[in-house]
């Protein structure tokens, strides 16, 4: 399937909406806890092993966009939109039999594993192309997309709440509400793959060679032998840890922040709260994303770690007293998560140009894999210990809340350290380039 050229006249604002109605379909993971409750129920599971799906969802999301990076490269996004579109769909079908035929093995195969490489090469499927339609602005372009992701859960959390109190949460309920998401999606997704165009070559003058592209250009595989890719790993993997550690356990979190006050958190607020991070979420994606376009991405990332540094020490210290205080906090650090997702690719261009800049977002990806699994562990398992030794309300998070600290302040120290990458890296002429890019894709 080769890449749709773009034919002369045609608006690069089509390509953002293109890339939205993958990322908002493939954003229905954030609502998976919609169906934890029904599928406990219904099948008997414990509440690690209904996670299972999702956990392994965001496993296979970085793998794949690792392994998946060069071959959306190299195949365009209308190839890589078709793969997250079968493969996200085909995730849903498959849970919706396993989940009629009561075989939970199923839905973890269906929606972690196969829906999880959707997801990876869903998410990275409009990146590159964003980048070169948009050069003058690109931490907005990608973030308009990306913001996609982390708003899907708005749309989907009330959808699938909706169909479960229609079908019924039994287990032929969620298997019919699992069949409908597969058909659903795969229909919005496919509006992406058919607008989805990429831009032609720049026109030369009669008699005159096409200028190389601006900047430093470096390939995938060298990317990863610069300091510089593994100093974004770092950051992108404390940024996302952080973010994380609050979203995973926001309502049981804050329940218990104010458990011990005269004000105590219902389940109806508590609920709200989480709506209110998922919104916090989609608009640093395309707000923070935006800014990081008039101040640089270092010093965005700055923000990010340092002022998302400063309000986990303000809940730490004052959280359980104002109410205010923790969910503004709150906020701020799950916008910063938004934000850090949205501006990487914008830092990676920066850095190592546009050549293969999609397939080194994908192996830049498996920082989220890492975070994915780091962030909920630290919250969670530091809570279960203090609730075993007796300890109840706020006190259940203060050593993870230092921790998230510490690991903020690593990542810091890494944006620090990033610097231009050496010229021995670079790829400098387009012959050269060709010649890597085959020898690469062999």
């Amino acid at each position: 399937m080769s890449p749709p050229v773009a034919p002369p006249g045609w608006s690069r604002w089509l390509v953002p909406p293109a890339a939205l109605s993958v990322h908002l379909s493939i954003g229905q993971a954030y609502a998976w806890s919609v169906f934890k409750p029904p599928l406990e129920s219904a099948l008997g599971l414990s509440g690690t092993q209904s996670a299972l799906p999702f956990q392994l969802g965001i496993v296979m999301l970085g793998l794949s966009a690792a392994f998946g990076g060069t071959l959306v490269e190299r195949n365009g996004p209308r190839w890589a939109m078709t793969v997250a579109l079968v493969c996200f769909s085909s995730g849903f079908l498959l849970s919706a039999l396993g989940a009629s035929l009561e075989q939970y093995w199923l839905i973890v195969f269906g929606y972690g594993f196969v829906g999880g490489i959707g997801l990876g090469i869903g998410y990275i499927s409009p990146v590159s192309t964003l980048i070169k339609w948009f050069p003058d602005r690109p931490g907005m372009a990608t973030g308009i997309a990306i913001m996609g992701f982390g708003g899907g859960a708005l749309i989907a959390s009330p959808w699938s709440a909706q169909m479960l109190e229609s079908f019924g949460g039994d287990s032929s309920g969620i298997a019919l509400a699992f069949l409908v998401h597969g058909l659903s999606y795969a229909v919005f997704m496919l509006l992406g793959v058919l607008l989805v165009r990429v831009p032609s070559s720049a026109p030369r003058a009669r008699g005159t060679a096409r200028q190389a592209p601006t900047g430093p250009q470096v390939s995938a595989n060298q990317a990863i032998r610069t300091p510089q890719f593994w100093c974004l790993w770092i950051v992108l993997c404390m940024n996302v840890t952080a973010g994380i550690g609050i979203l995973e356990k926001a309502a049981p979190m804050i329940t218990d922040f104010f458990a011990d006050t005269s004000t105590p958190v219902s389940v109806t607020a508590a609920a709200g709260f989480v709506a209110l991070l998922s919104a916090a979420n989609m608009a640093g994606r395309i707000g923070w994303s935006s800014t990081s376009d008039l101040i640089g991405r270092k010093n965005i990332y700055r923000v990010y770690l340092g002022v998302g540094a400063l309000m986990y020490a303000l809940i730490a210290l004052f959280g359980d007293s104002s109410k205010p205080l923790f969910v503004l906090c709150a906020l701020v650090i799950l916008s910063f998560y938004g934000g850090g997702f949205a501006t990487v690719p914008a830092y990676l261009k920066d850095l190592f140009g546009t050549y293969q800049v999609g397939a080194i977002h994908g192996r830049l990806l498996t920082a989220w894999s890492t975070a994915g699994v780091l962030g909920p562990l630290i919250v969670n398992w530091i809570a279960d210990r203090q609730e075993e030794a007796g300890r109840h309300g706020a006190s259940l998070y203060g050593l993870s809340f230092v921790i998230m600290i510490g690991l903020l302040v690593v990542g810091f120290v890494a944006n620090e350290l990033v610097r231009p990458v050496d010229p021995r890296h670079h790829v400098p002429q387009p012959k050269e380039a060709d010649r890597v890019q085959q020898s690469e894709s062999a």
